[in-house]
């Protein structure tokens, strides 16, 4: 065997050899390609696993920052007792992308609905910690300025505890205003809402399936856009006010509260 001859290196593997081949300084005549072929050799699998862990890490950080999928153009987030069928959900997804628009000028009109189910008037274990679980996040979207419109069912709770909901003309309440009087619409009362072609849910409980048309499921709701505190805005703030005014029109705005059954 010819010392200095990669390719029979690689096929007997014979490691005295390359101790040889590297003593004798022979290993300095090899061409660039015979070079990079024993280094490739060598060294292929750090570069292999490295090229993995790499790839994992930009997928995990890609995830974290919303780098891998479209930017919602505004979200809504439904803040109720229990939450709502996935058909309601992906039909008011549609619905209100149809009435809103590009904000984000990257060719899709995207929505949101952020669920928040307490389903505080449960005993039950599991359902109490996930209905605590859903508060906190519901803290977390108001603090991070995710979501512009609010769908609740029952608005003076929220605003007795968050004061979130905003004034007619888009600014913060008093401090000592936790009323929702002229802040929120009654989703039967709104034209705009009230009148979309959201078709029909249906959902299986305890193996009983059980279907209903979106329109009547969401008629008992309300319907208000969120005020801001700080500087800290939503995505698109401006554009989803003049959303909001496009909803109230020909709305009258909540002035008494009746929780509806």
């Amino acid at each position: 065997m010819r010392i200095g001859n990669l390719e029979t290196l690689e096929k007997t593997g014979n490691s005295e050899n390359l101790i040889n081949l590297i003593q004798s300084g022979q290993h300095k005549n090899l061409s660039k390609s015979e070079r990079r072929k024993n280094w490739w050799y060598y060294y292929k699998w750090y570069v292999i696993c490295g090229a993995i862990l790499l790839g994992i890490v930009c997928n995990i950080t890609g995830n974290a920052l919303g780098l891998w999928h479209p930017s919602p153009d505004f979200q809504i987030a439904y803040v109720g007792e229990t939450a709502l069928p996935q058909d309601t959900v992906t039909a008011l997804e549609n619905a209100f992308a149809s009435i809103g628009g590009d904000f984000n000028g990257d060719g899709k009109v995207i929505v949101k609905i952020n669920q928040y189910a307490s389903s505080s008037q449960s005993s039950d274990a599991d359902t109490v910690f996930y209905g605590t679980a859903s508060e906190i996040t519901l803290i977390g979207d108001i603090s991070d300025c995710e979501s512009y419109f609010f769908l609740m069912d029952n608005p003076d709770q929220l605003q007795r505890e968050q004061q979130i909901l905003a004034c007619p003309d888009g600014s913060c309440p008093d401090q000592t205003d936790r009323s929702i009087d002229d802040k929120v619409i009654l989703w039967s009362d709104c034209p705009v809402l009230s009148e979309l072609e959201l078709g029909s849910y249906s959902i299986n409980i305890l193996g009983q399936n059980i279907t209903g048309r979106n329109q009547e499921l969401l008629s008992g709701l309300y319907i208000g856009r969120r005020c801001f505190y700080t500087d800290a805005l939503t995505d698109n703030a401006e554009q989803c006010s003049a959303l909001w005014d496009t909803i109230a029109a020909r709305s009258e705005p909540v002035t008494r509260y009746t929780k509806q059954p």
